[in-house]
């Protein structure tokens, strides 16, 4: 996995980082997190989407580390520390993807003497968005995916037998169970076949909501334990045959409810989908 420090996705030049594999912590690695105070990285715009976002996120729920905002330029030059770490958003390939597909993650990786920002070694990471999509789409979710990296972390370090390529394999084995729990979607992330409650209700049996993306916020700061939320990351409608993933996170636990994904194309477009509502629906049978 390659990863070009993201800078906010185009708003500043790139820093190109020459990172030849996914970088796997080890045990020691994630003892040593523990002991750091973790950078959080902000956009020099300070009133942009993400800075707003990741600033309430980390103030509310980061209760892993230590841990103090810093600004991006400040970044390579702190990046040398060996008692930090930093969360910061990269922008992402594969090598051996052919389509050459860039996505943007949000890193928590540790610092280390006399290496560059290319040579962190990441503790945990997870999907935001393709590359060039507006953060508006998924900033106001931040709030669960800080809470489920900092569960991960914890997980992988009461059982470091978890720590592989394949992450999610572990998450697919231990989804929870959506009986009970209510679904809170944006309409926006929706197929039109599902963009209304009766829609839905025709195809899955379980409790569902569409809300705006303030409303979404407003549950996700409070902890609702009975809500479950969309997590979708894709194109929006920048490419074709690309992929579109799909989780469904719960809101007070931060554990996967489901996990699927699919090939945007003339019949199925980037948003949630009418075959997903009913797995769902089988799923709670």
């Amino acid at each position: 996995m390659k990863k070009t420090f993201a800078l906010l996705l185009v708003i500043f030049p790139f820093v190109h980082l020459q990172a030849q594999r996914e970088y796997l912590p080890t045990e020691a690695d994630l003892e040593h997190f523990y002991t750091t105070k973790t950078y959080v990285v902000l956009e020099e715009n300070q009133l942009s989407d993400y800075n707003l976002e990741i600033t309430d996120a980390v103030k509310k729920f980061w209760d892993i580390t230590e841990y103090e905002f810093i600004k991006m330029k400040d970044f390579p030059q702190k990046s040398a520390d060996e008692t930090a770490s930093f969360l910061y958003p990269a922008t992402v390939s594969f090598e051996k993807d052919r389509s050459n597909t860039r996505y943007v993650f949000l890193c928590l990786s540790l610092g280390g003497d006399n290496v560059s920002i290319d040579e962190l070694r990441d503790v945990a990471n997870i999907p935001l968005s393709y590359y060039g999509v507006d953060s508006d789409h998924y900033s106001y979710k931040l709030g669960t995916l800080i809470r489920f990296l900092q569960n991960h972390v914890k997980i992988i370090t009461e059982d470091p037998s978890i720590i592989s390529q394949n992450v999610y394999k572990y998450y697919n084995e231990n989804m929870g169970d959506l009986k009970g729990k209510t679904l809170y979607l944006v309409e926006e992330n929706l197929d039109r076949e599902v963009n209304t409650v009766s829609k839905i209700r025709a195809l899955y049996p379980g409790e569902v909501k569409i809300v705006d993306q303030e409303a979404l916020k407003e549950l996700i700061m409070a902890k609702d334990e009975d809500a479950v939320v969309l997590y979708k990351v894709g194109p929006q409608g920048k490419k074709m045959n690309a992929r579109v993933y799909k989780m469904l996170v719960g809101v007070s636990d931060a554990k996967f409810y489901y996990f699927d994904y699919h090939k945007v194309n003339a019949k199925n477009p980037d948003a949630f989908l009418a075959s997903d509502f009913k797995k769902l629906a089988r799923a709670t049978q």
